[in-house]
């Protein structure tokens, strides 16, 4: 029986390794990313956030009061019993004159010897220096000498009240001998142990040279031991309503002319509230009358006051001016706009222009901004001289008619640049406020281009 030798080829069936495909998509993923990465652009970003500046200014104010300056009926040994800004009412003694320097002597020996401070006097003592070491700063060094001579006076004083009652009964013959006056006071106020000579200002009197304060200078009175017939003895705050005086523009002047209250920053310690104000006009200058009717203890040792008018707060996403930029768009009417017809979306008929019994095509291009009238759209989707039709008519439109120039900044955070619109509202030397929710524009936390003129649309951004 003869072998059969016919052989037939055995065709194997094609397996797909899926690892290699994987692997495969995975090197074209990575390549195209290197590709991306030294094509694109390191943009530095600048997080959107919500922010506020104040539009504010700053004047040197002329302060006001009720003052009344009790002077000395006769020469003679002089001590202190109130502290400087403490409140007395009416008949309390404030000092006294001794004639002869006894009981003058006495209290000063008496304030020596080891006497004990009431818990009240500690407590108030210990208050102010915790106040004043909670706020002093480096560059208040200064101030430490001020705080250390008023502090002292206050213990001296303190010190002295405690010892006059320890010598009643020699004050009291003294007092009969018409050799110790206790000068008490003859209205409640705040006591003051300074003159500077504007005591008697009033509004009516008031001129233009009192707001310069480089000549100014006062007198402190409770340093001294003896006293002289007619010099000043303190001073007498008698009404917790005062006033400050700033020189404003006329512009500030128009503007304020009809309000009432305005709020108001002290420099000096960022003491903020509300005063009323009134405009008036002396010699061809506009000034502006601070009335208040708190916070006056605050500064009753104060006759210059730099104030802070906080006229407007601006509130909404904050953004470095150098991410501001602009850019040219084309102004579409919006008549020539409608839906798609398996879209919402806002579109335009575009015409063909090379084939004139050809169909129009429908596109939808990117909405930066719109008016009343119009759509702002870039070249992009549309060129300039491409002819557009109304949808509801044969009228046409030829793109790039209106072109129109937008403000806005970058926004990158799909790693491409895209521009989006922004409307400020202030503006100052760093930074702009700008407004919030708008249609086309930022929105909280936006990742934005720090500088926004060196970036273009569509641009790749790495961070």
């Amino acid at each position: 029986m003869a072998k059969n030798e016919k052989v037939i080829k055995y065709r194997r069936p094609k397996n797909f390794n899926i690892g290699v495909i994987i692997f495969t998509i995975i090197i074209i993923y990575v390549i195209f990313n290197i590709i991306s990465y030294f094509s694109s652009s390191s943009i530095a970003e600048y997080e959107v956030q919500q922010g506020t500046i104040a539009t504010n200014y700053v004047y040197k104010g002329f302060v006001l009061r009720d003052e009344q300056v009790r002077y000395s009926s006769t020469d003679g040994y002089l001590n202190y019993y109130v502290k400087n800004g403490g409140r007395v009412a009416y008949n309390d003694i404030i000092c006294s004159v001794d004639l002869q320097g006894n009981i003058s002597s006495q209290i000063a020996e008496s304030s020596k010897e080891d006497i004990a401070l009431s818990k009240s006097d500690l407590k108030e003592i210990s208050e102010e220096i915790d106040g004043f070491s909670t706020s002093y700063g480096g560059s208040d060094f200064s101030n430490v000498y001020t705080f250390k001579n008023d502090l002292s006076s206050k213990l001296t004083q303190t010190l002295n009240s405690n010892a006059l009652s320890q010598l009643s009964s020699q004050v009291t013959e003294a007092v009969n001998n018409n050799t110790f006056i206790k000068v008490c006071s003859e209205a409640p106020g705040i006591v003051a142990y300074y003159v500077d000579g504007y005591e008697g200002t009033t509004w009516e009197n008031f001129k233009s040279e009192y707001l310069s304060s480089l000549e100014y200078s006062k007198t402190n009175l409770d340093s001294r031991d003896q006293i002289q017939s007619n010099a000043p003895l303190y001073k007498l705050i008698t009404d917790e309503e005062w006033s400050i005086v700033i020189a404003i523009s006329p512009e500030l002047a128009e503007k304020y002319a009809e309000d009432s209250y305005i709020k108001i920053r002290f420099c000096k310690d960022d003491y903020i509230t509300n005063a009323a104000i009134s405009i008036d006009k002396k010699d061809g200058q506009y000034y502006m009358i601070l009335t208040l009717k708190k916070a006056m203890i605050r500064y009753f040792n104060e006759r210059y006051l730099d104030i802070e008018l906080v006229i407007s707060e601006d509130t909404g996403l904050k953004i470095p001016n150098s991410a501001i930029t602009t850019k040219e768009f084309f102004a579409v009417p919006k008549e020539y706009f409608t839906s798609g017809s398996d879209s919402s979306d806002r579109g335009i008929i575009l015409k063909d222009l090379k084939d004139a019994e050809g169909d129009p095509s429908f596109i939808n291009p990117t909405i930066y901004y719109e008016t009343e009238t119009a759509y702002f759209i870039d070249s992009e989707s549309v060129s300039s001289g491409d002819i557009i039709i109304a949808p509801d008519s044969q009228s046409t439109y030829t793109i790039g008619t209106d072109i129109e120039e937008l403000q806005g900044v970058y926004n990158i955070n799909k790693g491409y640049a895209v521009f989006k619109q922004i409307n400020i509202m202030y503006q100052n030397e760093e930074y702009a406020i700008v407004e919030m929710k708008t249609a086309y524009g930022l929105a909280l936390y936006d990742h934005i281009a720090l500088e926004g003129s060196k970036v273009q649309e569509n641009q790749f951004t790495t961070k």
